[in-house]
């Protein structure tokens, strides 16, 4: 699936995919937003914000928001463009993503989600010494997940079209 088919998706849903791209000494950071026009008010219901790195080995995921109260499939348009862009923009197969330990334990549901949404966990961050490039990078501990941009894309694909 294309940008422009879920630009179509998100149409049809009274929605917008919004992208903002800012490249930076070989650094790409990107913005993936799903909003809502009404009367010249735009209201954001979700965004996911991220970047790539020099080796173009995938892209980083580093914040998602999606409002608990927004429309059906803002989650579903923000997993997609965002795999749809990273594939298409960037050639890239793999997206990479820290759940962040907290106080809470909500870093358990989180990796439960991600691996609904396709992702797998590639290692547990912590304080070792081997980590501390990875907790730089991420800006603290948590679960290392991998997912397939390919997969991720045709999971939530079959949603978006048979819903």
């Amino acid at each position: 699936m294309q940008l422009e088919e879920l630009q179509t998706i998100a149409f049809s849903l009274g929605l917008v995919i919004k992208i903002q791209v800012r490249e930076t000494l070989g650094l790409c950071f990107f913005k993936i937003v799903i909003a809502e026009r009404k009367d010249n008010i735009v209201k954001i219901w979700g965004e996911m914000k991220g970047w790539t790195l020099f080796n173009k080995q995938g892209i980083q995921l580093d914040t998602l928001r999606i409002l608990s109260n927004s429309p059906p499939f803002v989650s579903e348009l923000i997993w997609a463009s965002t795999m749809a862009w990273a594939i298409d923009q960037k050639n890239s197969e793999y997206a990479r993503l820290l759940a962040i330990y907290d106080t809470d334990g909500y870093s358990k549901k989180l990796v439960r989600y991600f691996k609904l949404i396709g992702f797998k966990i590639v290692k547990e961050v912590g304080s070792s010494p081997i980590d501390l490039l990875l907790r730089l990078v991420w800006g603290g501990a948590g679960t290392l997940m991998k997912g397939n941009c390919f997969y991720i894309l045709k999971k939530i694909e079959k949603k978006l079209l048979f819903n």
